[in-house]
């Protein structure tokens, strides 16, 4: 569902590009009624990923390359720049399908690119550059990827920076980074994937109250979602963050966006009971098209 933003002046926003789990909506196999109405209708579900827009430079930076990548630039195109535009910089999180996979598209096969611009961890860049058919991407300069490093800043688009923070999470191939986004006025904190909110070294409700907007990891709602052992892919439970976080001021709490939803989690449909109980708490869902001022 399109969210309509208030207008505003201001050059440089967020702007979400999709609030799904890495597998996308509708999932391959499910037989949810909600993930079958969504084969069937134009309702765009697609993989978590924001764009940050200076609209004076009508430039941006991406964060993630989704397998929804196609879909997701042209959606830039149509209601933003009116031309279809790639990235100054693309932001990876981790190696895990839904945040890099998209890559693929900018190769011979499909676009074909010119030198993208990646940024990356080191353990990252390492991945790429090491197997197929990422470094393929490489070595025929369809990208150019750019080490970065934990806690330090990057510039983008005159106003924007970019700090990546090392977070908890599965790390089979990379290192799992989230992302400090500061603009002139504001702050935004985009951590699409975590493992649990204890097993990290920084304090959520200090973040919080840190930060004017929190994009944060909504995998599953609770643990009683999916027929596996949930420990196998550990996440915070909305449920918990919720719980974590109740004691916190209306205004705090409206700084949260709940992103990265599972084809299970009853918060994708905007029209659910529990996405109007989650609102009606103070929280807020990330919906494809929101923008976020910085």
């Amino acid at each position: 569902m399109l969210f309509t933003s208030p207008i505003y002046t201001q050059s440089e926003y967020i702007y979400i590009l999709g609030n799904t789990q890495d597998a996308g909506m509708p999932h391959i196999g499910c037989k949810h009624k909600f993930c079958l109405d969504n084969f069937n209708t134009f309702e765009e579900y697609y993989v978590t990923s924001i764009a940050v827009v200076n609209s004076d430079l009508n430039k941006y930076i991406l964060f993630e390359a989704t397998p929804d990548i196609t879909y997701q630039l042209n959606y830039l195109k149509d209601n933003i720049f009116q031309e279809f535009l790639l990235p100054e910089a693309l932001y990876i999180t981790h190696a895990h399908i839904g945040h890099y996979t998209g890559l693929m598209y900018f190769g011979r096969e499909a676009l074909g690119s010119k030198n993208l611009l990646v940024k990356v961890l080191p353990k990252m860049s390492n991945f790429l550059k090491t197997n197929g058919p990422w470094s393929q991407l490489v070595s025929l300069n369809n990208i150019q990827i750019q080490n970065t490093k934990f806690d330090i800043s990057n510039l983008e688009l005159s106003n924007i920076e970019v700090i990546p923070i090392q977070v908890p999470h599965r790390d089979e191939y990379s290192e799992t980074a989230g992302y400090v986004i500061k603009g002139e006025n504001k702050k935004a904190l985009f951590i699409p994937d975590i493992d649990k909110w204890e097993k990290w070294d920084k304090n959520l409700i200090e973040l919080v109250e840190n930060f004017d907007y929190l994009l944060l990891d909504a995998t599953f709602y609770d643990s009683m979602e999916i027929n596996r052992d949930i420990s196998e892919i550990p996440h915070p439970l909305v449920s918990e963050t919720i719980h974590l976080l109740n004691s916190l001021s209306k205004e705090n709490k409206s700084r949260v966006y709940f992103i990265h939803m599972n084809h299970t989690n009853p918060m994708l449909n905007p029209n659910s009971d529990l996405s109007k109980s989650i609102i009606n708490k103070g929280f807020n869902i990330a919906r494809l098209g929101q923008k976020l001022y910085l």
